[in-house]
């Protein structure tokens, strides 16, 4: 077994520096970067010579972090190291995994096809699968999908009293399925008429028997939050109590976390993915089994 060097990128020094507490002959340090006044970006490796290396970063608002993250992956290439992997906690670019629309780039492809050019190995924890069969299909190095299901089993239990899980739309029943199995609680799904980007309709089918139960909206990504702020006023004119609002990643674009809290919820809490002020839910135990899985 080579020791392992995770090398966080600015931000994601917690996760690495957690992650490596918790396996065997790993350490961390964080990525050296220096932006020049053209904003040009150098990065600079310590000794990676023989060792395993692991790149931890997060891709929410990938786009400047894509270049540093790739130089360091083919630096740490030319000086040797034995690997490169990368931990991507929120991995981006997957929602785009068909052509919509004439002349359309396929994102989840494309960008693939870029960090498979890069990294020996990718682990993250689920991704948007919701046209690809897993990541297998469209990356070509070994990556491993976590699942953040039982982490959020384990809170719900713990945390809320006589729940049932709602998805607040027909994506999100894989996610709603898989957590109420390990649970063993009820769920249920809502009906979701889209009109536009900002805009949407749901309604939850058979609301009467759900009486007394407390409702816990459960998503894989919240971006705009529009989706999960329809589904609380849904669940709200069907006469259940406030929801409490359950997401892996938490995106929070603008004003979406204050426009969700707003929204007549009882709580919102994310997985430790992207960082955020709502994370409760540590998913690095099952980061840092795929990496053991992985050596």
């Amino acid at each position: 077994m080579k020791p392992m060097l995770l090398l966080a990128m600015p931000g994601n020094e917690s996760h690495a520096m957690a992650l490596a507490a918790q396996l065997p002959q790993a350490r961390a340090e964080v990525l050296a970067l220096h932006r020049f006044p053209d904003d040009e970006v150098l990065v600079t490796l310590p000794d990676v010579a023989d060792l395993d290396v692991v790149l931890v970063c997060s891709l929410d608002h990938p786009d400047a972090l894509l270049l540093p993250l790739l130089f360091a992956a083919d630096a740490a290439h030319e000086l040797g190291a034995a690997r490169v992997g990368l931990v991507a906690p929120y991995l981006c670019y997957m929602r785009q995994d068909m052509r919509f629309h004439a002349g359309e780039a396929v994102t989840s492809r494309s960008f693939a096809r870029l960090l498979s050019r890069h990294v020996d190995f990718l682990v993250t924890v689920d991704p948007h699968l919701h046209r690809h069969a897993s990541l297998d299909a469209i990356y070509q190095v070994p990556a491993i999908a976590v699942s953040s299901a039982p982490a959020i089993a384990r809170w719900i239990s713990r945390e809320v009293t006589r729940p049932v899980l709602v998805g607040p739309d027909e994506e999100s029943a894989q996610w709603v399925e898989a957590i109420a199995a390990l649970a063993q609680l009820p769920h249920a799904v809502l009906r979701k008429i889209r009109h536009d980007d900002f805009h949407v309709e749901v309604s939850l089918p058979d609301a009467g028997r759900w009486q007394g139960h407390v409702p816990v909206l459960v998503d894989d990504i919240v971006s705009s939050a529009h989706t999960l702020i329809a589904a609380a006023g849904s669940l709200r004119q069907a006469g259940l109590p406030e929801p409490v609002c359950v997401a892996v990643h938490g995106l929070f674009a603008g004003p979406a976390f204050a426009e969700l809290q707003a929204a007549g919820v009882a709580g919102i809490v994310t997985c430790n993915t992207v960082a955020h002020a709502s994370n409760a839910i540590d998913v690095l135990p099952e980061i840092a089994d795929a990496l053991t899985a992985l050596r």
